[in-house]
């Protein structure tokens, strides 16, 4: 059954002592209403875990359909061989974050907790700005996990 779910997949980006970084993720969910509460899991053999676990704040951006190149970039490229930034269109956000220029659907988080859950560590967050465009907001309007299945990850899990 796990293998037939398909569900939005996120790349997330983190600044923290002067690195910047980002990936895809697909472990991410809603953890709580009121308050507003989001879980990111960031794998702990990702470059990006490392600068994520040294910052304050992490963006999360939901992927368009049709800016899967960004998925393929964030999670079949690793931070450790190549600048993912020099390849995409992004601007600096709320605390420094890289914002993806390409989404249009983010939100800027505020880092409450970090739980070590096997091969991830959850990252428990707290929303504290972000972005919405206009658009139909349809299941067809992202990139889902059925849409990454072709991506070589830059890590191993």
């Amino acid at each position: 059954m796990v293998a037939i779910i398909d569900y939005p997949v996120f790349v997330v980006t983190a600044v923290a002592e002067g690195r910047r970084s980002g990936c895809l993720v697909g472990f991410a969910t809603q953890t709580s209403i009121d308050p507003r509460r989001f879980l990111i899991g960031i794998s702990q053999a990702n470059h990006t875990h490392g600068v994520a676990t040294s910052a304050e704040y992490l963006a999360v951006h939901l992927i368009p359909a049709d800016q899967k190149e960004l998925a393929e970039l964030f999670g079949g490229q690793t931070g450790d061989e190549i600048d993912k930034f020099e390849h995409c269109r992004w601007s600096e956000g709320p605390y420094g974050l890289p914002i993806l220029e390409d989404s249009e659907r983010w939100f800027a988080a505020r880092v409450l907790e970090r739980i070590d859950v096997g091969d991830h560590t959850a990252h428990i967050v707290e929303p504290v700005d972000g972005a919405v465009s206009d658009d139909d907001p349809s299941r067809d309007s992202w990139a889902g996990f059925a849409d990454t299945l072709h991506i070589e990850p830059g890590h191993d899990a």
